[in-house]
């Protein structure tokens, strides 16, 4: 789905013009909501993409980590809007938002990350960053959509049916090892010895939602993370590879679980269901390191 800034019915204070990000966007009491939760994720995700895209050519002569708040800022406060005009009613978990412990007692909460891969973001010409935007109801996630901007593409949970092929060798286990999207900067401790075990080939990539959608896009074969990371990083895509058929668990094949009190998951894996017991049988004969910290 290509970002097209015509079609998003949200803030409009920002994106055209390269707003200064302390500008608050603002919407129209008469602009039509969005109906469907599926529509409104992607619009919102592509939405916040075309905000990060313009605030990154306007401010590109910033020092990198300066480049990387502003971004960030932009992109919250253009999703907070948007939320709050198309569904008032809804709990948000941000990264970059204040956490409401109102959200454990709601139905409905979106689960937003305005911009994961801050560094890449920030590196001139990198397009391996994403933004998550994912809506949990009552136990599950249900509608869900990563903008790759800078790919201008767009992920979402209603793709068109279709039967996955397999990428990485036979049922058996036998043929080629699978190709894991790993970080290019801090791959987890884990990972040597599982592609050894699995005789796996390593893509370096940026962010969690790029990694992921490398899977659902089928650049990659699998993609395995234990050095903990908060639901926003997974959420979304997490979601659009479940809607894909592809398998989502934590590495011990627990189910994921989200909106909980400490946004916290330490490990997951995402997979081809063909290849999901091969890859959790090798992670059972890896013990990842007790001092695995946030990444």
């Amino acid at each position: 789905m290509p970002l097209t800034p015509a079609d998003l019915a949200l803030p409009q204070s920002g994106p055209r013009t390269a707003a200064p990000p302390d500008d608050t966007p603002r919407i129209a009491d008469d602009t039509p909501r969005i109906p469907d939760d599926t529509a409104l994720a992607a619009a919102l995700a592509a939405g916040a993409g075309y905000v990060l895209l313009a605030l990154r050519a306007e401010h590109a002569r910033c020092e990198p980590r300066d480049l990387a708040r502003i971004g960030d800022a932009g992109a919250q406060r253009h999703l907070a809007a948007a939320l709050r005009h198309h569904r008032p009613a809804d709990a948000v978990l941000s990264e970059e938002g204040t956490d409401d412990a109102a959200r454990l007692g709601a139905s409905r909460v979106w689960i937003i990350d305005p911009l994961d891969g801050t560094r890449e973001f920030s590196e001139k010409g990198r397009n391996d960053w994403a933004v998550h935007v994912a809506l949990w109801e009552e136990g599950r996630l249900t509608a869900a959509a990563v903008a790759l901007p800078a790919r201008d593409t767009v992920l979402t949970t209603e793709p068109t049916p279709r039967t996955l092929p397999r990428t990485s060798g036979r049922a058996d286990g036998s043929g080629p090892g699978p190709r894991l999207a790993v970080s290019r900067s801090r791959p987890p401790a884990l990972i040597a010895p599982l592609a050894r075990r699995l005789d796996a080939r390593l893509v370096p990539m940026g962010s969690a939602g790029v990694k992921i959608a490398a899977v659902i896009e089928g650049t990659a074969d699998a993609y395995v993370h234990a050095g903990g990371q908060y639901e926003w990083d997974s959420a979304a895509p997490v979601a659009v590879a479940v809607a894909r058929g592809l398998h989502a668990s934590r590495i011990d094949g627990s189910p994921l679980r989200y909106n909980q009190a400490r946004p916290w998951l330490p490990d997951l894996v995402v997979c081809h269901p063909g290849d999901r017991d091969r890859i959790l049988a090798a992670l059972a004969d890896v013990t990842p390191p007790a001092t695995e910290t946030p990444s």
